[in-house]
């Protein structure tokens, strides 16, 4: 796999970072993955929160990251942005759910 020459410099913006972004999850399963996963991320936390049982919040982790990296090994064929950019990835993750959620992404 090759590094383009934006990753290997870095990004100076999330705005910059997210079209990239969108460009690592071109693959529709990698994305519905994805949702899928974010998705459960929201119920398990309403759900820990109503029954105050704050254990659920340990599962959050293992079903985000789950999910995706699923999505991204044997679907999408490549390492997961996370990897590289943290902050950037979890955030573009919570945009590009919004995004299939309202229609603006193909889901």
């Amino acid at each position: 796999m090759q590094a383009d020459t934006t990753e290997a410099k870095g990004f100076s913006s999330f705005a910059e970072f997210y079209p990239y972004y969108l460009g690592e999850h071109s693959n529709l399963v990698c994305r519905r993955l994805h949702f899928v996963g974010t998705t459960l991320i929201v119920v398990i936390a309403a759900y820990a929160l109503i029954s105050h049982n704050l254990w659920w919040l340990a599962a959050i982790p293992l079903v985000g990251y789950g999910f995706a990296w699923v999505g991204h090994f044997f679907f999408e064929h490549n390492r997961p942005a996370t990897f590289k950019h943290p902050i950037y990835s979890l955030i573009g993750d919570w945009v590009m759910w919004w995004q299939m959620l309202s229609g603006k992404i193909r889901l």
